[in-house]
């Protein structure tokens, strides 16, 4: 999704905390280590991984060629694809490899032929409404077991692996089984977000609780402003809210439920149902920006920029993603799930991780090439070079340089974050479960429409579960 500004700051004090903060050693490392990644050894396919190997070196643990070529396919949404393009040419600079760019929103389109020809490319971010699932590309055999780049000597510390560099937790969204087959790069929030002028012209202040949400909803309306706008004909984003009210309502107990297909992961559930019913109370009250649920998401989003709806949901790629319809005084702000009456969770509790999934095919030509250039997306100066380019933070620990500035909503998530501490929570059904996502996704589509009652979700979600379970695959991936 992210697939997935204004740049003026408030005071000294305040560029000072920006430059400060900006490193993201400074982000709480989240207490989200609840898989053991016991990765082992891939095997390589039908690449071309003679012809393409070069001698191995310290510096070139894998032995990428010089002279060789390198076929890159990157999401072009949130984030852009800059970022790529300045890796790209650092690394044919360092290592002698061009590189074949390609970037695009259109990943299932472009690449699928591609993988049933068995000529993927190299090294591809598998990102966006269009992406091809995980594990649908793991059942079939086509991803690389990322464990020898994981396990390999960080570019920054050779006495360290790369998988000891990273913040705890964040790679656990990549797997499969017990193994690591997709590298989610990116430090990601999910969660509201506001713009700080409008709270100001209103004199609203920052809700803490979903009572005190309604309320500014209420107020919002009576003034001809949309409470909340969601990206109707993406219903990913409104399970943010939906998913963040289960896990903070119920606690870690509730979310894992949901990941584990436990048979009273909905229908059975009171942390869901008051969830279902929370955001339900939205659509009654007519609270939503008129027009939401048939828009896409930059369309919603661009909508909010205009003031048309106090808040929206999204990941922290919103600002990037947004930067030109942005007004210059917006002042975005970041906002943790407002809480339902007796959460186990606190209001300061994110939904945080890793997102943007990159991948190796299995099948890739230049296999050495495509492990090194992954590993060197794990250095401070690739991780710098993304944050300058696409606003955002690495899952590299430090790995931000402190001279880099973020943007005021990105700013907001680092300060979350920190706020959040130990807090953090992070659903894997999405990655593990495409078709019992996209099932939950279509249930929430059809409330926010009206067009069925917050029962009728729990039923929906819940046989989407049942049905998961069924799979005898499905026992194979668990958290505790």
């Amino acid at each position: 999704m992210g697939s997935t500004a204004h740049h003026g700051v408030e005071g000294v004090g305040r560029r000072d905390l920006i430059k400060r903060s900006a490193a993201l050693g400074l982000v709480a490392a989240p207490g989200m280590g609840l898989l053991s990644a016991c990765a082992s050894g891939g095997g390589s396919g039908d690449s071309d991984e003679g012809t393409n190997k070069g001698k191995t070196s310290k510096d070139n643990p894998f032995g990428a060629k010089k002279g060789s070529k390198l076929d890159v396919v990157v999401f072009k949404g949130g984030y852009g694809d800059d970022y790529a393009k300045a890796w790209e040419a650092d690394f044919g600079k360092k290592l002698g490899i061009t590189s074949t760019h390609t970037g695009t929103q259109e990943i299932t389109g472009k690449l699928q032929p591609r993988f049933n020809a068995g000529n993927p490319p190299d090294l591809v971010d598998d990102s966006g409404a269009q992406k091809i699932n995980i594990d649908v590309l793991y059942k079939n055999g086509q991803l690389l077991d990322l464990a020898e780049v994981l396990d390999a000597p960080s570019v920054d510390d050779p006495a360290k692996k790369v998988r000891d560099t990273l913040i705890p937790g964040t790679l656990d969204p990549g797997l499969q089984e017990g193994k690591i087959v997709a590298l989610n790069y990116i430090y990601t929030v999910w969660g509201l977000w506001y713009s700080g002028k409008l709270f100001k012209d209103k004199g609203w202040e920052e809700p803490k609780t979903w009572a005190d949400l309604l309320a500014i909803c209420k107020d919002a309306k009576s003034q001809g402003i949309g409470g909340l706008a969601h990206q109707g004909k993406y219903p990913y984003y409104i399970n943010v809210a939906i998913m963040d009210l289960i896990a903070k309502k119920g606690g870690l107990d509730a979310m894992k439920a949901i990941d584990n297909l436990d048979p009273r992961a909905f229908v059975g559930s009171d942390a869901a149902q008051e969830a279902i019913e929370a955001v339900y109370e939205v659509v009654e009250k007519g609270y939503l920006m008129p027009g939401t649920n048939g828009l896409t998401h930059t369309e919603s989003q661009t909508r909010w920029n205009q003031y048309k709806a106090v808040f929206i949901t999204s990941g922290s790629w919103l600002e990037n993603e947004q930067l030109k319809q942005t007004p210059a005084d917006f002042d975005m702000k970041f906002l943790p799930m407002p809480l339902l009456p007796g959460s186990k969770l606190p209001f300061e509790a994110i939904r945080a991780g890793s997102g943007e999934p990159f991948i190796i095919p299995a099948k890739a030509k230049n296999l050495p090439a495509a492990k090194e250039f992954m590993r060197r997306m794990l250095s401070k100066e690739w991780s710098t070079l993304f944050a300058k380019q696409a606003n955002s933070l690495t899952i590299l620990k430090d790995g931000v340089d402190p001279s880099v500035r973020l943007r005021p909503g990105t700013q907001s998530t680092v300060e979350a974050s920190k706020a959040a501490g130990g807090n953090t929570f992070r659903y894997l059904y999405t990655e593990w479960y495409s078709e019992m996502g996209t099932a939950i996704e279509a249930a929430s589509n059809e409330l926010m429409a009206k067009r069925i009652q917050p029962k009728e979700w729990l039923k929906r979600c819940q046989a989407a579960v049942d049905k998961q379970a069924k799979d005898p695959a499905s026992k194979k991936n668990h958290r505790d």
